[in-house]
């Protein structure tokens, strides 16, 4: 107990001496998130098809988001990724996100380390829910989620475009490997 406790604290103090990543936007420009999303439709198994780096997901694959309600009201959030390609070890992280801006819902806080939050805003999002662009007030985190693992190179393109128009540099962004299809799948560490 007294090692685990020990080794939280030097990653944390290793954490706080590490750098946040770059701001992606322009400077002086504003973040806006979407004006309303209906949480429950929001709901579900999601596939990042595009991702800033960061050191948290470095060289992960397959990556899905799911989120379901928990009986506190807050959101269930479980993400997994494969490391260093499909067939690579499987990493799981559970946390939970509250919402913090109930007049539009797009504003949450996602936690996965017990009292430390990062903000989840989603500023981009399909009418019909099968795609959505998240971000940060700094842009300095960026994803784009789809419901299906094999968007078309349009649609990608069509989404950094609008990006570019919105002052994020897209320089860099990383694609990483996905399922062929929502079958195709492991449902390992998914919940039914």
């Amino acid at each position: 107990m007294l090692r685990t406790l020990g080794l939280i604290l030097v990653a944390l103090s290793l954490a706080g001496c590490t750098p946040p990543p770059t701001a992606r936007l322009a400077a002086g420009t504003p973040l806006e998130t979407v004006p309303a999303v209906d949480a429950d439709r929001y709901l579900g198994l999601w596939f990042e098809v595009v991702r800033a780096d960061h050191g948290f997901e470095r060289d992960c694959d397959g990556v899905t988001a799911y989120y379901e309600r928990r009986e506190d009201g807050d959101i269930r959030v479980i993400n997994r990724c494969w490391k260093n390609g499909l067939e690579g070890e499987f990493d799981l992280a559970e946390g939970r996100a509250r919402i913090v801006n109930t007049n539009s819902n797009a504003e949450l806080e996602v936690s996965f380390f017990g009292p430390f939050f990062g903000d989840y805003w989603i500023i981009d999002l399909a009418e019909d829910y099968s795609w959505a662009v998240v971000s940060e007030p700094e842009g300095r985190y960026l994803w784009i989620l789809t419901r299906d693992p094999q968007p078309s190179d349009a649609f990608i393109e069509a989404r950094l475009a609008e990006l570019r128009a919105r002052g994020f540099n897209t320089d860099g962004l990383i694609r990483p490997e996905q399922w062929s299809s929502v079958e195709d799948m492991p449902r390992t560490g998914l919940p039914g």
